[in-house]
Protein backbone atom coordinates (compact mmCIF):
# COMPACT_ATOMS: atom_id res chain seq x y z
CA UNK A 1 0.00 0.00 0.00
CA UNK A 2 2.73 2.14 0.42
CA UNK A 3 3.38 2.66 -3.38
CA UNK A 4 -0.47 4.33 -3.90
CA UNK A 5 -1.24 8.15 -3.28
CA UNK A 6 -4.40 7.77 -3.39
CA UNK A 7 -6.36 4.49 -2.36
CA UNK A 8 -6.36 2.80 0.61
CA UNK A 9 -6.85 -0.50 2.14
CA UNK A 10 -10.42 0.32 0.89
CA UNK A 11 -10.46 2.98 -1.80
CA UNK A 12 -10.46 6.47 -1.04
CA UNK A 13 -12.02 8.23 1.82
CA UNK A 14 -11.75 11.50 3.67
CA UNK A 15 -13.29 14.35 4.47
CA UNK A 16 -15.66 16.52 1.80
CA UNK A 17 -14.29 18.86 0.44
CA UNK A 18 -10.91 18.56 1.67
CA UNK A 19 -7.76 16.26 0.74
CA UNK A 20 -8.58 13.96 -1.92
CA UNK A 21 -12.57 13.84 -1.29
CA UNK A 22 -13.16 17.02 -3.77
CA UNK A 23 -15.39 17.19 -6.69
CA UNK A 24 -12.33 17.78 -8.91
CA UNK A 25 -10.41 14.09 -8.07
CA UNK A 26 -13.83 12.56 -8.36
CA UNK A 27 -13.95 13.84 -11.94
CA UNK A 28 -10.45 13.01 -12.36
CA UNK A 29 -10.56 9.58 -10.81
CA UNK A 30 -13.75 8.83 -12.78
CA UNK A 31 -12.13 9.76 -16.05
CA UNK A 32 -8.81 8.05 -15.05
CA UNK A 33 -10.57 4.61 -13.59
CA UNK A 34 -12.47 4.78 -17.21
CA UNK A 35 -9.23 5.14 -19.12
CA UNK A 36 -7.58 1.96 -17.35
CA UNK A 37 -10.88 0.13 -17.57
CA UNK A 38 -12.53 0.84 -21.25
CA UNK A 39 -9.21 -1.10 -22.77
CA UNK A 40 -11.23 -4.39 -22.71
CA UNK A 41 -14.68 -5.94 -22.09
CA UNK A 42 -18.72 -4.20 -22.13
CA UNK A 43 -17.33 -0.53 -21.47
CA UNK A 44 -19.89 -0.08 -18.37
CA UNK A 45 -19.79 0.76 -15.26
CA UNK A 46 -22.39 0.51 -12.53
CA UNK A 47 -22.54 3.02 -9.88
CA UNK A 48 -24.25 2.74 -6.18
CA UNK A 49 -23.90 5.40 -3.11
CA UNK A 50 -25.37 5.63 0.19
CA UNK A 51 -27.33 8.09 2.07
CA UNK A 52 -24.99 10.91 3.17
CA UNK A 53 -25.64 14.40 0.90
CA UNK A 54 -22.58 14.23 -0.91
CA UNK A 55 -23.55 11.59 -2.50
CA UNK A 56 -25.33 13.44 -5.12
CA UNK A 57 -22.24 15.57 -5.69
CA UNK A 58 -19.87 12.94 -6.28
CA UNK A 59 -21.93 10.85 -8.33
CA UNK A 60 -22.12 13.47 -11.16
CA UNK A 61 -18.63 14.11 -10.99
CA UNK A 62 -17.46 10.39 -11.26
CA UNK A 63 -20.81 10.26 -14.15
CA UNK A 64 -18.89 12.78 -16.27
CA UNK A 65 -15.51 11.70 -15.52
CA UNK A 66 -16.31 8.18 -17.32
CA UNK A 67 -18.44 9.48 -19.58
CA UNK A 68 -15.24 11.29 -20.62
CA UNK A 69 -13.36 8.49 -20.76
CA UNK A 70 -15.90 6.99 -22.86
CA UNK A 71 -17.49 4.17 -20.29
CA UNK A 72 -21.29 3.86 -20.07
CA UNK A 73 -22.73 4.46 -16.56
CA UNK A 74 -25.52 2.23 -14.70
CA UNK A 75 -26.18 4.37 -11.88
CA UNK A 76 -28.69 2.57 -8.81
CA UNK A 77 -29.11 5.33 -6.58
CA UNK A 78 -28.75 4.51 -2.82
CA UNK A 79 -27.94 0.92 -2.51
CA UNK A 80 -25.82 -1.17 -0.17
CA UNK A 81 -22.12 -1.60 -1.09
CA UNK A 82 -22.69 -5.30 -1.06
CA UNK A 83 -25.31 -5.17 -3.76
CA UNK A 84 -22.88 -3.06 -5.75
CA UNK A 85 -21.01 -5.83 -5.42
CA UNK A 86 -23.36 -8.48 -6.63
CA UNK A 87 -24.46 -6.28 -9.39
CA UNK A 88 -21.85 -5.32 -10.92
CA UNK A 89 -21.14 -9.45 -11.51
CA UNK A 90 -24.76 -9.96 -13.23
CA UNK A 91 -24.37 -6.82 -15.25
CA UNK A 92 -20.92 -8.13 -16.35
CA UNK A 93 -19.61 -4.48 -15.79
CA UNK A 94 -16.24 -3.55 -16.40
CA UNK A 95 -16.49 -2.31 -12.80
CA UNK A 96 -18.76 -1.38 -10.28
CA UNK A 97 -18.10 2.00 -7.88
CA UNK A 98 -19.54 2.73 -4.28
CA UNK A 99 -19.91 6.19 -2.78
CA UNK A 100 -19.63 5.61 1.15
CA UNK A 101 -17.65 6.28 3.80
CA UNK A 102 -19.50 3.29 5.38
CA UNK A 103 -19.50 3.43 9.18
CA UNK A 104 -18.55 7.36 9.10
CA UNK A 105 -20.07 10.50 10.29
CA UNK A 106 -22.19 12.05 7.11
CA UNK A 107 -19.02 14.79 6.90
CA UNK A 108 -17.25 12.04 5.42
CA UNK A 109 -17.38 10.27 1.96
CA UNK A 110 -15.08 7.81 -0.05
CA UNK A 111 -15.23 6.12 -3.20
CA UNK A 112 -14.46 2.35 -3.70
CA UNK A 113 -14.12 -0.28 -6.43
CA UNK A 114 -15.65 -3.65 -7.18
CA UNK A 115 -14.24 -5.40 -10.50
CA UNK A 116 -16.10 -6.97 -12.64
CA UNK A 117 -16.48 -10.36 -10.69
CA UNK A 118 -17.74 -8.46 -7.39
CA UNK A 119 -14.39 -8.37 -5.57
CA UNK A 120 -12.07 -5.24 -4.98
CA UNK A 121 -9.63 -4.24 -7.58
CA UNK A 122 -6.40 -6.19 -8.22
CA UNK A 123 -3.16 -4.01 -6.99
CA UNK A 124 -1.81 -3.57 -10.50
CA UNK A 125 -5.21 -1.75 -11.47
CA UNK A 126 -5.21 0.38 -9.13
CA UNK A 127 -1.80 1.21 -9.47
CA UNK A 128 -2.45 1.66 -13.37
CA UNK A 129 -5.83 3.90 -12.08
CA UNK A 130 -3.08 6.46 -10.01
CA UNK A 131 -0.43 6.48 -13.23
CA UNK A 132 -3.65 7.88 -15.40
CA UNK A 133 -4.47 10.33 -12.50
CA UNK A 134 -1.16 12.10 -12.82
CA UNK A 135 -1.84 12.93 -16.50
CA UNK A 136 -3.72 15.74 -18.06
CA UNK A 137 -7.65 14.98 -18.62
CA UNK A 138 -8.46 14.46 -22.02
CA UNK A 139 -11.64 13.95 -23.08
CA UNK A 140 -12.83 11.29 -25.82
CA UNK A 141 -14.10 12.61 -29.12
CA UNK A 142 -17.75 12.92 -28.61
CA UNK A 143 -19.18 9.80 -30.52
CA UNK A 144 -17.15 8.08 -28.40
CA UNK A 145 -18.47 9.63 -24.90
CA UNK A 146 -20.21 7.11 -22.54
CA UNK A 147 -23.82 7.27 -22.36
CA UNK A 148 -25.82 7.27 -18.78
CA UNK A 149 -29.04 5.44 -17.95
CA UNK A 150 -30.44 4.03 -14.09
CA UNK A 151 -31.15 0.61 -13.13
CA UNK A 152 -34.58 0.71 -11.93
CA UNK A 153 -35.43 -2.72 -10.50
CA UNK A 154 -32.28 -2.58 -8.60
CA UNK A 155 -33.65 -2.81 -5.24
CA UNK A 156 -35.69 -5.69 -6.32
CA UNK A 157 -33.09 -7.93 -7.44
CA UNK A 158 -31.13 -7.39 -4.43
CA UNK A 159 -33.47 -8.06 -2.01
CA UNK A 160 -34.54 -11.75 -4.14
CA UNK A 161 -30.75 -12.03 -4.20
CA UNK A 162 -30.34 -11.86 -0.50
CA UNK A 163 -33.33 -14.06 0.45
CA UNK A 164 -31.99 -16.86 -1.93
CA UNK A 165 -29.68 -16.63 0.75
CA UNK A 166 -32.04 -18.36 3.40
CA UNK A 167 -33.07 -21.98 2.85
CA UNK A 168 -36.69 -22.10 1.26
CA UNK A 169 -37.29 -25.08 3.76
CA UNK A 170 -36.93 -23.02 6.69
CA UNK A 171 -39.47 -19.52 7.48
CA UNK A 172 -39.16 -16.72 10.17
CA UNK A 173 -42.45 -16.85 11.09
CA UNK A 174 -42.89 -16.20 14.40
CA UNK A 175 -39.78 -14.22 15.22
CA UNK A 176 -40.57 -10.42 15.76
CA UNK A 177 -36.76 -8.67 14.72
CA UNK A 178 -35.81 -5.01 15.00
CA UNK A 179 -33.86 -3.86 12.38
CA UNK A 180 -31.76 -0.74 12.70
CA UNK A 181 -30.41 0.63 8.88
CA UNK A 182 -28.71 3.19 10.71
CA UNK A 183 -30.40 5.63 8.27
CA UNK A 184 -28.09 4.45 5.52
CA UNK A 185 -28.41 2.48 2.20
CA UNK A 186 -29.87 -0.20 3.91
CA UNK A 187 -33.21 1.23 4.84
CA UNK A 188 -35.28 0.09 1.78
CA UNK A 189 -33.64 -3.24 1.62
CA UNK A 190 -33.14 -4.83 4.76
CA UNK A 191 -36.74 -4.86 6.55
CA UNK A 192 -38.14 -5.95 3.30
CA UNK A 193 -36.22 -9.02 3.08
CA UNK A 194 -36.94 -10.38 6.92
CA UNK A 195 -40.52 -9.45 6.02
CA UNK A 196 -40.43 -11.35 3.08
CA UNK A 197 -38.77 -14.50 4.91
CA UNK A 198 -41.50 -14.31 7.60
CA UNK A 199 -40.78 -12.32 10.33
CA UNK A 200 -42.28 -9.89 12.13
CA UNK A 201 -40.08 -6.31 11.49
CA UNK A 202 -39.74 -3.50 13.29
CA UNK A 203 -37.79 -1.20 11.63
CA UNK A 204 -35.49 1.62 12.79
CA UNK A 205 -32.82 4.07 11.67
CA UNK A 206 -35.11 4.47 7.95
CA UNK A 207 -35.19 8.01 7.22
CA UNK A 208 -32.44 9.44 5.83
CA UNK A 209 -31.87 12.92 5.34
CA UNK A 210 -28.58 13.12 4.27
CA UNK A 211 -26.61 13.92 7.51
CA UNK A 212 -27.96 11.34 10.14
CA UNK A 213 -26.36 8.45 8.52
CA UNK A 214 -24.60 6.24 11.41
CA UNK A 215 -26.21 8.96 14.05
CA UNK A 216 -26.16 7.34 17.17
CA UNK A 217 -27.65 4.10 15.35
CA UNK A 218 -26.57 1.87 13.57
CA UNK A 219 -24.08 -1.24 14.12
CA UNK A 220 -21.33 1.75 15.84
CA UNK A 221 -24.00 2.48 18.33
CA UNK A 222 -25.72 -0.11 19.67
CA UNK A 223 -27.95 1.64 22.55
CA UNK A 224 -31.43 2.83 20.40
CA UNK A 225 -31.64 -0.78 18.75
CA UNK A 226 -30.77 -2.69 22.09
CA UNK A 227 -33.36 -0.34 24.11
CA UNK A 228 -36.06 -1.11 20.99
CA UNK A 229 -35.41 -4.85 21.28
CA UNK A 230 -36.18 -4.44 25.23
CA UNK A 231 -39.03 -1.93 24.45
CA UNK A 232 -40.81 -4.18 21.61
CA UNK A 233 -39.80 -7.69 23.84
CA UNK A 234 -38.36 -8.92 20.58
CA UNK A 235 -37.11 -12.11 19.97
CA UNK A 236 -33.34 -10.30 18.47
CA UNK A 237 -32.10 -7.00 16.83
CA UNK A 238 -29.65 -6.69 14.10
CA UNK A 239 -28.01 -3.39 13.44
CA UNK A 240 -26.44 -2.53 10.11
CA UNK A 241 -23.74 -0.06 9.41
CA UNK A 242 -24.51 2.89 6.90
CA UNK A 243 -23.57 1.04 3.80
CA UNK A 244 -24.66 -2.09 4.55
CA UNK A 245 -21.55 -4.36 4.69
CA UNK A 246 -21.18 -4.69 8.66
CA UNK A 247 -23.82 -6.17 10.96
CA UNK A 248 -23.57 -6.48 14.80
CA UNK A 249 -26.54 -8.24 17.10
CA UNK A 250 -28.50 -8.30 20.16
CA UNK A 251 -30.20 -10.91 21.92
CA UNK A 252 -33.97 -10.89 23.45
CA UNK A 253 -32.46 -9.56 26.82
CA UNK A 254 -29.94 -7.08 25.22
CA UNK A 255 -26.62 -9.09 25.21
CA UNK A 256 -24.78 -7.34 22.09
CA UNK A 257 -23.40 -10.10 19.94
CA UNK A 258 -20.49 -8.70 17.59
CA UNK A 259 -18.72 -10.02 14.69
CA UNK A 260 -16.64 -13.03 16.43
CA UNK A 261 -19.43 -14.20 17.80
CA UNK A 262 -21.53 -14.05 14.52
CA UNK A 263 -18.19 -16.14 12.95
CA UNK A 264 -18.92 -18.77 15.88
CA UNK A 265 -22.14 -19.34 15.26
CA UNK A 266 -21.80 -19.45 11.53
CA UNK A 267 -18.39 -21.83 11.57
CA UNK A 268 -20.34 -24.01 14.27
CA UNK A 269 -23.38 -24.25 11.79
CA UNK A 270 -21.13 -24.96 8.97
CA UNK A 271 -19.40 -27.91 11.05
CA UNK A 272 -22.58 -29.13 12.12
CA UNK A 273 -23.62 -29.89 8.58
CA UNK A 274 -20.83 -30.74 7.30
CA UNK A 275 -19.64 -27.98 4.67
CA UNK A 276 -17.32 -26.19 6.59
CA UNK A 277 -14.20 -25.78 4.56
CA UNK A 278 -11.05 -25.39 6.65
CA UNK A 279 -11.42 -22.96 9.36
CA UNK A 280 -12.09 -19.89 10.57
CA UNK A 281 -10.27 -16.39 9.68
CA UNK A 282 -10.18 -13.66 12.10
CA UNK A 283 -7.90 -10.50 12.55
CA UNK A 284 -5.32 -9.60 15.06
CA UNK A 285 -8.19 -7.82 17.18
CA UNK A 286 -10.19 -11.35 17.06
CA UNK A 287 -11.12 -12.39 20.41
CA UNK A 288 -9.07 -15.06 22.17
CA UNK A 289 -12.22 -16.41 23.71
CA UNK A 290 -13.20 -16.88 20.08
CA UNK A 291 -9.48 -18.82 19.32
CA UNK A 292 -9.84 -20.86 22.22
CA UNK A 293 -13.61 -22.13 21.18
CA UNK A 294 -13.46 -23.02 17.63
CA UNK A 295 -9.95 -24.82 18.76
CA UNK A 296 -12.34 -26.66 21.35
CA UNK A 297 -14.55 -27.74 18.46
CA UNK A 298 -11.88 -28.87 16.62
CA UNK A 299 -12.28 -25.97 14.01
CA UNK A 300 -8.75 -24.03 12.81
CA UNK A 301 -8.28 -20.29 13.18
CA UNK A 302 -6.03 -18.11 11.63
CA UNK A 303 -5.33 -14.09 12.00
CA UNK A 304 -4.73 -11.24 9.39
CA UNK A 305 -3.87 -8.00 9.55
CA UNK A 306 -6.77 -5.67 10.34
CA UNK A 307 -9.27 -5.06 7.41
CA UNK A 308 -11.34 -7.05 5.75
CA UNK A 309 -9.27 -6.68 2.38
CA UNK A 310 -6.41 -8.78 4.36
CA UNK A 311 -9.37 -11.51 6.15
CA UNK A 312 -10.08 -11.53 2.12
CA UNK A 313 -6.49 -12.38 1.38
CA UNK A 314 -5.79 -14.87 4.49
CA UNK A 315 -9.23 -16.49 3.26
CA UNK A 316 -8.03 -17.58 -0.40
CA UNK A 317 -4.36 -18.70 0.55
CA UNK A 318 -5.82 -20.98 2.70
CA UNK A 319 -8.62 -22.15 0.69
CA UNK A 320 -11.07 -21.25 3.85
CA UNK A 321 -14.62 -19.78 3.20
CA UNK A 322 -15.62 -18.11 6.48
CA UNK A 323 -13.99 -14.98 8.25
CA UNK A 324 -14.29 -11.67 9.49
CA UNK A 325 -13.83 -8.73 11.65
CA UNK A 326 -15.20 -8.26 15.31
CA UNK A 327 -16.33 -5.02 14.18
CA UNK A 328 -19.30 -6.81 11.90
CA UNK A 329 -17.69 -7.25 8.49
CA UNK A 330 -18.36 -10.90 7.68
CA UNK A 331 -17.05 -12.86 4.76
CA UNK A 332 -18.75 -16.32 3.64
CA UNK A 333 -17.28 -17.12 0.40
CA UNK A 334 -20.26 -19.41 -0.09
CA UNK A 335 -22.64 -16.50 -0.08
CA UNK A 336 -20.66 -13.56 -1.81
CA UNK A 337 -17.59 -11.76 -2.58
CA UNK A 338 -17.64 -8.94 0.12
CA UNK A 339 -18.68 -8.71 3.61
CA UNK A 340 -22.75 -8.05 3.90
CA UNK A 341 -24.50 -7.20 6.60
CA UNK A 342 -28.02 -8.55 5.38
CA UNK A 343 -26.76 -11.80 4.56
CA UNK A 344 -24.48 -12.71 7.17
CA UNK A 345 -27.81 -11.32 9.42
CA UNK A 346 -29.74 -14.14 6.97
CA UNK A 347 -27.61 -16.88 7.80
CA UNK A 348 -27.49 -16.54 11.58
CA UNK A 349 -31.25 -16.85 11.79
CA UNK A 350 -31.18 -19.49 9.38
CA UNK A 351 -28.18 -21.77 11.99
CA UNK A 352 -30.81 -20.51 14.54
CA UNK A 353 -34.21 -22.16 12.76
CA UNK A 354 -31.88 -25.49 12.45
CA UNK A 355 -30.94 -25.41 16.07
CA UNK A 356 -34.24 -24.48 17.43
CA UNK A 357 -31.95 -22.59 19.70
CA UNK A 358 -32.68 -18.17 20.38
CA UNK A 359 -29.37 -15.89 19.66
CA UNK A 360 -28.34 -16.13 23.19
CA UNK A 361 -27.94 -19.76 23.42
CA UNK A 362 -26.35 -19.97 20.34
CA UNK A 363 -23.27 -18.21 21.89
CA UNK A 364 -23.53 -19.77 25.59
CA UNK A 365 -20.46 -21.92 24.93
CA UNK A 366 -18.38 -19.09 24.24
CA UNK A 367 -16.82 -17.09 26.76
CA UNK A 368 -15.33 -13.70 25.31
CA UNK A 369 -12.55 -12.60 27.11
CA UNK A 370 -12.24 -9.14 28.54
CA UNK A 371 -9.77 -6.84 26.27
CA UNK A 372 -8.02 -3.69 26.88
CA UNK A 373 -7.22 -0.89 24.89
CA UNK A 374 -4.97 2.13 25.94
CA UNK A 375 -3.90 4.48 22.67
CA UNK A 376 -0.59 6.70 23.39
CA UNK A 377 0.00 9.53 21.19
CA UNK A 378 3.81 10.17 20.02
CA UNK A 379 5.57 12.41 17.93
CA UNK A 380 8.79 12.42 15.90
CA UNK A 381 10.62 9.37 14.33
CA UNK A 382 11.16 7.52 17.51
CA UNK A 383 9.29 4.18 16.91
CA UNK A 384 8.24 2.80 20.82
CA UNK A 385 8.03 -0.96 19.48
CA UNK A 386 11.72 -1.13 19.28
CA UNK A 387 12.71 0.18 22.82
CA UNK A 388 14.46 -2.30 24.83
CA UNK A 389 12.19 -0.87 28.00
CA UNK A 390 9.03 -1.90 26.36
CA UNK A 391 9.77 -4.87 24.96
CA UNK A 392 11.16 -6.09 28.05
CA UNK A 393 7.69 -4.87 29.60
CA UNK A 394 5.86 -7.22 26.98
CA UNK A 395 7.75 -10.02 27.33
CA UNK A 396 6.88 -9.97 31.41
CA UNK A 397 3.54 -9.16 30.93
CA UNK A 398 3.44 -11.98 28.28
CA UNK A 399 4.93 -14.20 30.83
CA UNK A 400 2.41 -13.06 33.57
CA UNK A 401 -0.56 -14.10 31.02
CA UNK A 402 0.74 -17.37 29.89
CA UNK A 403 -1.68 -19.07 27.29
CA UNK A 404 -4.65 -17.41 28.44
CA UNK A 405 -4.02 -13.99 27.42
CA UNK A 406 -2.06 -12.33 24.82
CA UNK A 407 -0.75 -8.33 24.35
CA UNK A 408 -0.72 -6.92 20.50
CA UNK A 409 1.11 -3.30 19.97
CA UNK A 410 0.70 -1.70 16.68
CA UNK A 411 1.10 1.57 15.58
CA UNK A 412 -2.15 3.39 14.15
CA UNK A 413 -2.42 3.51 9.81
CA UNK A 414 -3.96 6.93 10.08
CA UNK A 415 -3.09 8.79 13.65
CA UNK A 416 0.90 9.37 15.45
CA UNK A 417 -1.11 6.76 18.08
CA UNK A 418 0.55 3.47 19.29
CA UNK A 419 -2.07 0.95 20.13
CA UNK A 420 -2.01 -1.00 23.33
CA UNK A 421 -4.51 -4.45 23.56
CA UNK A 422 -4.23 -6.61 26.29
CA UNK A 423 -6.61 -9.65 26.61
CA UNK A 424 -7.40 -11.94 29.63
CA UNK A 425 -9.73 -13.86 31.84
CA UNK A 426 -9.28 -11.58 34.28
CA UNK A 427 -10.50 -8.14 33.69
CA UNK A 428 -8.72 -6.09 36.53
CA UNK A 429 -5.31 -7.90 35.61
CA UNK A 430 -5.54 -6.93 32.00
CA UNK A 431 -6.09 -3.41 32.65
CA UNK A 432 -3.28 -3.12 35.21
CA UNK A 433 -1.31 -4.88 32.65
CA UNK A 434 -2.41 -2.45 29.58
CA UNK A 435 -1.44 0.33 31.28
CA UNK A 436 1.74 -0.99 32.87
CA UNK A 437 2.68 -1.29 28.83
CA UNK A 438 1.33 2.27 27.75
CA UNK A 439 3.21 3.86 30.79
CA UNK A 440 6.65 2.25 29.72
CA UNK A 441 5.75 3.34 25.83
CA UNK A 442 5.32 7.05 27.20
CA UNK A 443 8.59 6.50 28.95
CA UNK A 444 10.25 5.74 25.49
CA UNK A 445 9.08 8.05 23.80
Amino acid sequence: MSERKFFGTDGIRGKVGSGQMTPELALKLGWAAGRVLARTGTKKVIIGKDTRISGYMFESALEAGFSAAGLNVLLMGPMPTPAVAYLTRTFRAEAGVVISASHNPYYDNGIKFFSTDGSKLDDAIELAIEAELEKPLECAESQHLGKVSRIDDARGRYIEYCKGNFPAELTLSGLKIVVDCAHGATYHIAPAVFRELGAEVVAIGIEPNGVNINDKCGATSMAAIRDKVLEVKADLGIALDGDGDRIMMVTRDGQIVDGDQILYILALDAKERGVLKGGVVGTLMANLGLELALKDEGIPFARSKVGDRYVLELLKEHGWRIGGENSGHILNLDHGTTGDGIVAGILVLAAMCRSGKDLGQMIEKLKMFPQVLVNVRFEGDKNPLEADSVTAKVAEVERELGERGRVLLRKSGTEPLLRVMVEGEDEAMVTRLANAIADAVKAAV
